[in-house]
Parts: C-alpha cells; structure tokens; sequence
C-alpha cells in the first residue's frame, strides 16, 4: 500500500493538471528504508509529448546525487497519461528501474485536466516485468499510526 500525503497528492494532481496535454513527470523522495513519499520533485518532460515521458538526463543525475547527499530514495516515480487510463503502458514497465519504488500514474483524460474534475490516481509495484496496483491511502499529515513499515 501507498501512504501519501494530502499535499503530495494534491501537487502531483497539479503538475499533471498544469502539464497537460503533455504528460507530466516527477520523483517523491523519502528517507532510505522509510517507504516515506517526503520530498515532492517534479520534472520536465524532456520528451515534451502527450504519450511519453522522458527526465532530462541531467536533471535525473543532479536528483539522484541530491538523494545520496540528503541518504534518500525514489519513494514515487510518478507520471501523467492524458489521453489513456491511469495502468503502466508496455513501455513504463519496460522502463521502470526502480524495484523499490511506487509507480504512480494519474491520468488527466476525458476532462480531468481541469481543476475539480475527478481525477484517476493509481499506484503499481513493478518488477520484473510484472505489474501490481496496490492500495492509495490519503493523509492529512503522516503520524506514527500512518507510518508505512
């Protein structure tokens, strides 16, 4: 299951929003070992399309030697659809590299680019190849009793 915070959720929804028709990208780092979404992060698009997303190479290794530095993770690797349904096409999970991490996909189809429309927001462990949707549970803020393990 996906723990995430009101303010998380709602940015990520607001990048994709703002981004649209191009789909949008970014990273939610947290503490190493915590399963913690802390530091929202989004990205450009370098691909700059309605159907696929690229990190700009160098934006993608500034972030990580950040992680190093701050001992954090990819704790969300999150992306817009704007056209198809919110699951992992061919090749998101071709590309998914990060076996610890959520997938979030938000899709901003059928009018959900625009502010309160219902939105599709799912979350997927990726694997191997293999797909998984997990659970999304929304905080207000992260307590002790919210803490994933």
């Amino acid at each position: 299951m996906l723990t995430i915070d009101r303010a998380t959720y709602d940015a990520i929804i607001a990048h994709a929003r703002r981004d649209h028709p191009d789909e949008a990208c970014g990273v939610v780092a947290g503490p190493i070992g915590s399963d913690r979404p802390a530091r929202f992060i989004p990205m450009l698009n370098a691909a700059m399309s309605p159907t696929f997303y690229e990190f700009d190479s160098g934006d993608l290794l500034k972030l990580y030697r950040e992680m190093d530095d701050n001992d954090e993770e990819p704790v969300v690797i999150y992306h817009s659809h704007t056209a198809t349904e919110a699951y992992p096409s061919r090749t998101d999970i071709n590309l998914a590299a990060e076996p610890g991490a959520h997938y979030v996909l938000v899709s901003t189809r059928d009018g959900a680019d625009a502010e309160g429309t219902p939105i599709d927001f799912r979350s997927y462990r990726i694997s191997g190849g293999e797909v998984t949707e997990e659970e999304v549970q929304v905080v207000e803020r992260y307590t002790d009793s919210s803490t994933p393990e």
